[in-house]
């Protein structure tokens, strides 16, 4: 990303991106560089924006695919890097992190 000189990038949902998002979050802020999670918990500890279902307990939960989703945003992030959300965005945001 840092040879391509990416503005953005989106993290897919992969277990060792999951593992390993603590340091994705550090290298996307050192950098100035967007990103974008599937999960919410990742834009709690520190990432710009996620959109994903909402992880349940799987045990209780028949096979389907998910119905809900969340939309949360970090606008301390998106400061830092420099990034101005839309409005019509962040009302569509389920929460927003300041």
């Amino acid at each position: 990303m840092a040879k391509q000189q990416s503005d953005a990038f989106l993290v897919p949902s992969f277990p060792r991106f999951y593992k390993e998002h603590r340091q994705i979050v550090e290298m996307a802020a050192k950098r100035r560089i967007a990103a974008m999670y599937e999960w919410g918990e990742i834009v709690r500890a520190g990432g710009l924006m996620a959109y994903g279902p909402v992880i349940a307990n799987p045990a209780g939960l028949p096979i389907e695919q998910p119905t809900k989703f969340e939309l949360v945003i970090n606008l301390k992030t998106a400061k830092a890097l420099g990034l101005t959300i839309p409005p019509s965005l962040l009302l569509r945001a389920d929460q927003v992190i300041e």
